[in-house]
């Protein structure tokens, strides 16, 4: 069971890993050992976290789903399986913590009168400078 916060939990039936060889540093280890987590978790399996969350899941993270709906976390940081295991479920838990928070909704705003004016002047000033630089034919 991962427990995300005070109010939402993840049953171990929902996730699933699986394993293969990782590459990068570890010499003779990395052809023999199978140290490379993968965690795959079904989002429409989920019975725990609240339907508008999922929703924003999938948009958030929306390049690690793929076509069945399933949510893939890997990682081959360490050079050994439980360490890398412990690392997938703890993405997860910042994901799934980055989902559960409500983006502010954006207030459209006016520019202040006073950017207006110093956007203007700049506009003046620039068309000086080139106005300038025009030949005068007499």
């Amino acid at each position: 069971m991962l427990i995300i916060n005070e109010r939402f939990v993840l049953l171990d039936e929902e996730l699933s890993f699986s394993y293969a060889r990782s590459g990068g540093p570890g010499g003779q280890n990395v052809n023999k050992v199978s140290s490379k987590a993968i965690l795959r978790w079904h989002l429409s399996a989920n019975s725990t976290l609240p339907p508008e969350v999922l929703l924003r899941l999938r948009g958030l993270q929306r390049n690690r789903l793929t076509k069945e709906g399933d949510l893939l976390i890997v990682s081959q940081t360490y050079r050994d399986q439980e360490r890398n295991r412990r690392d997938c479920l703890d993405r997860l838990r910042a994901i799934i913590l980055q989902a559960l928070m409500v983006p502010k909704p954006r207030k459209p705003t006016r520019p202040t009168s006073g950017s207006q004016q110093r956007r203007l002047e700049a506009k003046r000033h620039r068309s000086e400078i080139k106005r300038h630089r025009m030949k005068f034919e007499d």
